[in-house]
Parts: structure tokens; sequence; C-alpha cells
């Protein structure tokens, strides 16, 4: 398709050489989208905009930063005190990772609910686990960095993990600290594969949006487009609702960088890492504490880590878990409550994760762990084939219609697969 005539010569000059005035006509103007997204489908796009930020502030932070176990401590606190809005960088950078998170994770339990994984979106799902596995692997090295003691200590922590690996554990442990102790080649590596991984998440993100815009995005409702009376161009509807979602979202972002930088932070982290000095408490960042808790709820150290790594895994295989013909908890009236229990679960977890392993927090911590599985491996395809979804409406736009008509979006044609 060649660029209109109303655009100036050098931009039809251009796009007849290189199209990319057409693509990106055709990728936000012209790109087909459901009328009915709620602000629920706004934390995909606030993600990506949260990736572009910690980019930035990462690459400036990485040319005052210094990568050697002796003096990269010395090098933060001057990135804090010397450089110019150094500090700001910092701040940006270091709670930008705790809000792209949030982020994510609500975009995630966003297509837990509406079904945003079922056919034929798979591959879409499936390479938005991969974004959270590197998010956790940047993420991890990252908070390995300022070279504090809650830095050190976790990456001590976490890298022995793979010691229970049978025969090549110990193996992938040295290769990991490149030495017999986590140490200046530890520091090296994961200042390089920090600084290399947030673009390797741009790769997948631009296969996630080619993914995203080949069957459209999903709905609240949980049904296909029947015509274009179902859909609106994605500008600028969207852009404008996106705008201001990112409004909002900048306002409590901006309050936590000026005026609470370290509420998400552990202070032990502003201690000079001392090999010598074990921390009181040794936990990782409030994302990775479901994960943790799950670690520790068994016993055993091989049996936690691949419970650990299962829980994330678990993800991959979940369009095939659930047998649900119908998408959207909207019309499912028993997964709806169920989802509901999966937050809190997770939520628990968390809880249990910031705490030591003693008392009551180690039964509701294996009680969550059990739960967690069972709601993916037994409730999902058991509820799928049990439960009596509500009957769908017929399309987009006779929903729509009839919700602004004051009727409920509801029931005009038995539920079916899509």
């Amino acid at each position: 398709m060649a660029a209109p005539p109303s655009q100036s010569k050098l931009v039809r000059w251009i796009d007849r050489r290189l199209p990319v005035f057409t693509f990106m006509r055709h990728e936000l103007n012209d790109y087909p989208t459901p009328r009915n997204l709620s602000y629920w489908w706004n934390f995909g796009s606030l993600a990506g905009i949260m990736l572009v930020i910690m980019i930035v502030t990462g690459v400036f932070l990485a040319m005052q930063y210094t990568p050697q176990s002796d003096l990269a401590f010395a090098s933060v606190d001057r990135i804090m005190r010397d450089v110019n809005y150094g500090w700001l960088m910092r701040y940006i950078h270091m709670n930008g990772a705790s809000f792209f998170f949030v982020l994510t994770y609500i975009h995630l339990f966003r297509g837990l609910y509406f079904g945003s994984y079922k056919e034929p979106r798979e591959l879409l799902w499936m390479l938005g686990v991969v974004i959270l596995l590197l998010m956790m692997a940047t993420a991890f090295m990252g908070y390995v960095l300022p070279w504090g003691q809650l830095s050190y200590w976790g990456a001590t922590v976490i890298t022995n993990l793979f010691s229970a690996i049978p025969v090549w554990g110990s193996a992938i442990v040295t290769w990991l600290w490149g030495g017999f102790s986590v140490d200046n080649p530890t520091l090296n590596r994961f200042f390089a594969l920090h600084y290399l991984l947030p673009f390797l998440i741009v790769g997948v993100v631009g296969l996630h949006l080619v993914a995203l815009h080949q069957h459209g995005s999903s709905n609240p409702l949980g049904i296909d487009r029947k015509g274009p009376q179902d859909s609106i161009p994605f500008h600028p509807y969207y852009t404008i609702k996106d705008m201001f979602g990112l409004g909002v979202f900048l306002i409590v972002f901006a309050i936590f960088v000026f005026y609470m930088p370290n509420f998400l932070g552990e202070p032990d982290n502003y201690i000079q890492a001392n090999p010598l000095q074990t921390p009181a408490e040794i936990v990782p960042e409030w994302y990775l504490l479901p994960f943790y808790a799950i670690l520790r709820s068994i016993p055993d150290k091989l049996s936690g880590v691949c419970a650990m790594f299962g829980s994330i895994l678990v993800l991959f295989v979940l369009p095939w878990l659930d047998t649900s013909r119908v998408r959207s908890a909207y019309f499912r009236p028993v997964y709806k409550w169920v989802f509901w229990l999966l937050v809190a679960d997770v939520i628990a977890l968390g809880i249990v994760g910031a705490h030591r392993p003693e008392g009551w927090y180690v039964i509701v911590g294996r009680i969550a762990t059990f739960y967690y599985f069972l709601h993916f491996l037994v409730l999902f395809p058991l509820i799928g084939k049990l439960e009596r979804p509500l009957p769908l409406p017929t399309s987009i736009s006779a929903a729509v219609l009839q919700k602004r008509g004051g009727g409920m979006a509801g029931a005009s044609a038995p539920a079916e697969g899509h």
C-alpha cells in the first residue's frame, strides 16, 4: 500500500523505498481493535513504556558504574552524590523495576481472568511468559550490582540453588560465579548480562506484538470480532485512552520516585557487602517473594528448586490445561471466584516469603504452595469440564449497545467454542 497523496513528497519518497510510514499507519491507525476494551488493556502498553524508561536510565547509569567488587558500592554512592541528576536516574531505575513488575503482573492476571491465552493466542501467551522469565533474570542480576549486603548474600543464596542439580550442579555454580565464591568475576558477568538482557526483552516484545496483531487483541467478552461493527481504529480511540492511563501511572510513579524512593527497597543494601557478616534476613525483592516462598516451603532442596521453576513453567502449558470452551470469566460463574482465590494465594505466598520460615508461616506457605499447583494442574481442567458457562452475546457491538441501553451484556446465544 502506497503512502496517501496528502503526505509530503519527502514522506512519499521515503515510503516508496522503505515503507515505514505505511507500516505505522497500518499498525496504529488502521489496525482494527475491539470496541469494548477496558482500562485493564492499558497495562501492556504501560509495561512497554516502562521498559523503554528502564533501558534509557540503565544506559545512563552504566556510563558511571564501575563493575569491580572493591569499587562498585562507591561508584553507586558517587552516582547519587556527584553525578548531575544521578540520584534521579537511579531512583527512576530502582523504582522502575518494581513498577515494571506491577504492570506485568496486572497484565498477566488480566490475561488469566479474560482467557487471553486461549486459541489462537497460545504463542502470544507463551512469549509473554518468556518475557516474564527474562525480566526476573534481569532484575536479579541488577539487584546484585550495588554490591550491598543483600546484593552479595542474595547472589550467594540464589546461585547456590543450582548446586541441587544432580551431577552438574557444582560445575554450574562455579561457572556462574566465575570462581569458587561470589566475587569480582561474578559481578562482571552479572553486569554484562544485566546490560544485555533488556535488549533481548525488546526483541521478544517485538515478537509478542507481531503475534498480538496476527489475531488482534482479546476483549472483556472473550468473543471474536464478527465484522466492522465490532471494531474501531486503534488511533485515536485507544491512543488517547493509553495516554490518559500513562498520565495517571506517571503521577503515582513520580510520588514514589520523589517522595518515598526507598519505600520498596531494603535498608541493609545500603551497607557495603561483607563476605564475613551474614545479614539477619536474606530476602529477594518483593516481586520474587511468591516464588521464594514456594522454594522454602519444600524441605528437600532439589524438590524446592523444581517447584520454584515449575511454578513459572506451568504457565507455558496453561492454554492446554484450561479445558473450558469459553474465554472470559464474565461467563464462567465458578472460575470467576476460583480466580480470586489464586490472587489471594499469590499474595499469601508473597507475605510468607517476606518472613522467616518459622511458626505458622511454614504452614501457610505449604498450604499456599499446594493450592498454587492444585489450581493450575487440577482445578483448571476440572472446572472447564464441569462448569456450565452463561450464554454468550451474539457480537461485541450487540453487547455494547445492550449495555448502553441499560440491559445486561449477556445472554443471546449458547456458549460455544471459539
